[in-house]
């Protein structure tokens, strides 16, 4: 959907929010829409999956009437969720995830309500995004941590045959994953579903297509220095990037 305009608002200063309590992501999640909201955003995506799980429905129930019921806040969770029956055969799903994500028990909570027949496994990852953000991710040690999270969740339930990478870190750790699943085994990242379902969110609701901007424009927003987003952001997508510093409170 290149022809949209997007904001992009890293709340790097304070990440990883994986290990965070619900009010403290609920909290710091809630001053990121504000902030967003404040830079003319007339649609916001959570494309955290802790945030997602810790924050999304109070602001979409408690906030949003207050602050403009006109706009909207999206996740990541309901997204997936509703892609992964017509992907499993088994119906014996595994999330990967960070320890929020996990405790939260948002993808069980949520699969259980689409696919009551469904068998939902979490495995926490705590040590993944780390590895991502120190940009070790491809070395020898990331091997143990990864090899260490795949074989108990796949020990627990053998008979998962879709693993979901909960968490937007995880995609560049695709290739080490893969060396230690079993046959058989899917792995499901979220980045290209969460795009489709945003395509169809606009198509049934033109009220809000017409109210986005449609230049082309990106920024790139970020609570920590610059360039150390600009480096790190570099791993995600190729090519270098301009980048704003701000705060939010």
């Amino acid at each position: 959907m290149p022809e949209y305009d997007y904001v992009y608002l890293g709340d790097n200063a304070r990440a990883p929010y994986g290990t965070r309590s619900f009010e403290v992501v609920y909290r710091f999640t809630r001053q990121a829409v504000c902030r967003l909201f404040e830079e003319g955003c007339q649609l916001v995506i959570l494309a955290c999956n802790t945030a997602s799980a810790k924050a999304l429905r109070t602001i979409q129930q408690k906030d949003l009437p207050l602050l403009d019921p006109t706009r909207r806040v999206l996740g990541v969770i309901r997204p997936t969720v509703e892609a992964i029956d017509s992907i499993s055969r088994t119906k014996h799903v595994g999330v990967l995830g960070t320890s929020g994500t996990i405790s939260s028990l948002s993808y069980s909570i949520e699969i259980e309500k689409m696919f009551p027949f469904m068998t939902v496994t979490g495995e926490a990852c705590p040590m993944w995004v780390p590895l991502v953000e120190n940009n070790e991710f491809d070395s020898p040690g990331a091997d143990y941590f990864i090899q260490r999270h795949i074989e108990h969740i796949l020990a627990v339930d053998p008979s998962i045959d879709t693993l979901i990478l909960g968490c937007t870190h995880y995609p560049l750790l695709i290739c080490k994953i893969r060396r230690f699943l079993p046959g058989g085994v899917a792995l499901f990242s979220q980045g290209e579903r969460v795009a489709q379902s945003l395509r169809d969110y606009l198509t049934r609701h033109p009220e809000m297509d017409s109210r986005l901007g449609k230049q082309a424009t990106r920024r790139f927003l970020t609570t920590e220095s610059a360039a150390k987003f600009s480096e790190a952001a570099s791993l995600f997508l190729s090519r270098p990037i301009e980048v704003e510093h701000i705060t939010i409170s």
